[in-house]
């Protein structure tokens, strides 16, 4: 342990730069894709009528359960199905999957696209667990 020590007063600059790519890195990706949403802050904007949620998990996971009134649409075809959200642009779309894998992605490409766009924290794991219903 001392050598530990030893070493990050030696290599000061070394030791500081890795932090702060380390605290870029977490910046960056922790940033991406918008904000997380808690699964009852998804609840109350489904109720309220404000959202929709986009499940962009495949569909074969989708059709084993998914959220009432969830939209699906696999990552894999997001780019070719845009126009299929446009009539939704007035609302908030909260982006979904298994745990949270793909979903950054999806809506980093939905944000540019100027779509208002919000991650459920967790993905369909965390609906599970907190003992959410699904529908098959």
């Amino acid at each position: 342990m001392e050598d530990v020590f030893i070493f990050v007063q030696e290599q000061i600059f070394l030791v500081g730069a890795l932090v702060l790519l380390v605290f870029a890195f977490y910046r960056k990706e922790t940033a991406a894709g918008g904000i997380k949403l808690s699964t009852s802050q998804v609840v109350q904007a489904m109720n309220a009528e404000t959202a929709i949620l986009l499940d962009v998990r495949d569909s074969k996971d989708f059709d084993q359960g998914h959220v009432t009134n969830a939209i699906n649409i696999p990552h894999t075809k997001i780019a070719d199905s845009l126009k299929q959200l446009e009539k939704h642009r007035d609302k908030q779309i909260i982006v979904t999957d298994n745990l949270g894998q793909h979903a950054a992605t999806v809506s980093k490409l939905l944000g540019k696209a100027g779509f208002n766009i919000a991650l459920m924290r967790g993905g369909m794991s965390e609906w599970k667990g907190d003992g959410l219903p699904v529908v098959k």
